[in-house]
């Protein structure tokens, strides 16, 4: 017996999915809803579908438009590989590579947006609904979405392909939404990867998303939603994960690669959860809480901040100096308990010349509870590289013995007082009015 809710695009009548898979499955959901018309026979009636890309590269030049809930588009594998790398190395050496673009079950968006076109119109997948109740439950799985190529955006950056502007989206989510789930998916070379307005119970789990201008976008407001076991990494103008006016946002166990201009990013957040993630950076700026971020755990991370070692990026940078912090925190109650911290620098690198780099800086909330954290700081001499595989593996795995690096671990600034900062430094590396917050300095060796 088929199952009329299983469609495999390869075999559906209308359009032809290599060259504009938009239009096929949109036909696809036309069909479904043709189909599924009734809310109410035998305590069902839209069960919604299943649409399969096999492993194939398929041309996306028509928006994808999603209106109905239960509705699962899966492939048979994310495909990410790395076009920045490729797009670096000279043209002439590309005859040598074993491939040249991502695979799997890959769409390409060819969809050109105008300069004043809307956000969304770059978009290879548009979800919007309106009315009660919310779409619910549709959900990305196991393929690869690939912006193809970043354009000139008069920056005067020498590689266009280096600039993470093109105005494409990967999956753009309008409305309110309950219990969408975008899972081992592969987004690559995307202005942005996701954006997601009012989100409610959202997974993104598992993941593959770098080399975009922004990653995960959640935006407007959202609760209960978690951002789980990905691989993270935007490029220095964007956010990898960038989070508005959220309650109980869980984000844990990311990888999350350097070369954002933030690796979390935290505007209005509240009693949420930051736990157990790696975060590289090559900027400062790392976590940034903004706009009266409060009631939230920072617990369990590792931040790293070193320098950018692969030659065609090293003239970029996210604006900050090293005065601003790894840790950034506007807002009240926060905890910041049990996270390490490795600042490995040469100084001659430090912006502005001669700046004392601080780790965690509060600057205004009341209130917040940092402890417990241990902050390593290192002068390393790090050479630059053309390969950027090598040149971050060699950075990563250099131990060797230097002298240290004075920093201000934590760094209180007037306008916030009642703070509890526990062995988190020295007295000499905590810089706050010691009579307005309460502090217990890391015991030190005479």
């Amino acid at each position: 017996m088929n199952n009329k809710n299983y469609y495999d695009v390869t075999k559906w009548p209308v359009g032809n999915p290599y060259k504009d898979i938009g239009e096929v499955i949109n036909s696809i959901v036309a069909d479904i809803k043709s189909r599924q018309t009734d809310t109410n026979v035998n305590e069902g009636g839209k069960p919604g579908a299943v649409i399969y890309l096999p492993p194939a590269d398929y041309h996306l030049t028509t928006q994808v438009v999603i209106d109905i809930s239960y509705l699962k588009i899966v492939g048979s594998g994310h495909g990410f590989t790395s076009s920045s790398i490729r797009y670096n190395v000279p043209e002439n050496e590309w005859s040598k590579l074993h491939e040249l673009w991502p695979g799997g079950s890959r769409i390409l968006v060819d969809i050109s947006p105008t300069a004043n076109a809307a956000e969304s119109a770059g978009a290879a997948f548009y979800v919007e609904r309106s009315g009660d109740p919310r779409i619910s439950s549709v959900e990305f799985a196991n393929f690869c979405i690939d912006g193809l190529h970043f354009v000139d955006d008069g920056s005067g950056e020498l590689n266009p392909e280096n600039t993470y502007t093109n105005g494409k989206t990967g999956i753009y989510v309008a409305s309110a939404q309950d219990s969408f789930k975008i899972t081992d998916m592969g987004f690559v070379y995307l202005e942005h990867g996701m954006t997601i307005y009012h989100a409610d119970a959202l997974t993104i789990h598992n993941n593959f998303i770098a080399e975009c201008g922004n990653c995960i976008e959640l935006r407007g407001w959202g609760q209960a939603s978690k951002v789980t076991d990905n691989l993270i990494g935007a490029g220095f103008k964007g956010y990898s994960i960038f989070a508005q006016n959220f309650g109980q946002l869980l984000i844990t166990a990311n990888n999350i690669f350097p070369r954002g201009a933030s690796s979390i990013y935290c505007d209005g957040v509240t009693r949420s959860l930051i736990s157990n993630n790696i975060l590289h950076a090559f900027y400062p700026g790392m976590v940034v809480f903004s706009k009266g971020c409060s009631e939230n755990l920072i617990s369990s991370n590792h931040f790293l901040h070193d320098r950018e070692p692969w030659t065609p990026m090293q003239e970029h940078n996210n604006g900050l100096d090293d005065s601003y912090g790894l840790l950034w925190i506007n807002g009240n109650h926060n905890s910041v308990i049990g996270n390490h911290f490795s600042e490995i620098m040469d100084k001659q690198y430090l912006t502005p010349a001669g700046v004392t780099p601080v780790i965690i800086r509060v600057v205004a909330g009341n209130e917040n509870y940092i402890s417990n954290n241990n902050i390593v700081a290192t002068e390393i001499h790090a050479e630059g590289s053309d390969s950027c595989f090598a040149s971050q593996v060699d950075a990563l795995l250099t131990t060797e013995e230097s002298k240290p690096l004075n920093v201000i671990t934590v760094l209180v600034e007037s306008q916030s007082h009642r703070n509890t900062i526990l062995d988190s430094g020295s007295d000499a590396q905590v810089v706050m009015d010691k009579t307005a917050n309460a502090f217990r300095a890391t015991p030190t060796l005479s």
